[in-house]
């Protein structure tokens, strides 16, 4: 009975998430040269939570609505992306941001 109830939350987490948008797939999708890449969606969420709007900027996406239960999927997802952003962001470094 506890690993259906389990399920369900998880699942429900899952719905709620998607609802709500993936600070990860924003800042992924709307990055521009030169704007933070590695875990982006992860820091965005802790920035959101803090209510730190200056370091918000930097992303120029908007957080989603509930970070606090985005953040464990951005985080997994920033994980998943991470040797994509990580060469990303090399090559920026080594080439410059044109």
């Amino acid at each position: 009975m506890k690993r259906f109830v389990s399920l369900h939350l998880l699942l429900l987490a899952l719905a709620l998430s998607g609802l709500q948008g993936c600070a990860t797939y924003s800042t992924i999708s709307e990055a521009k040269p030169g704007s933070p890449k590695i875990y982006s969606g992860t820091r965005l969420d802790v920035h959101a939570i803090e209510g730190n709007e200056f370091a918000q900027l930097k992303f120029k996406v908007d957080p989603p609505q509930h970070p606090a239960l985005d953040l464990p999927f951005s985080f997994i997802l920033d994980t998943i992306m991470l040797p994509l952003t990580f060469s990303i962001t090399g090559y920026e470094a080594l080439f410059g941001s044109d």
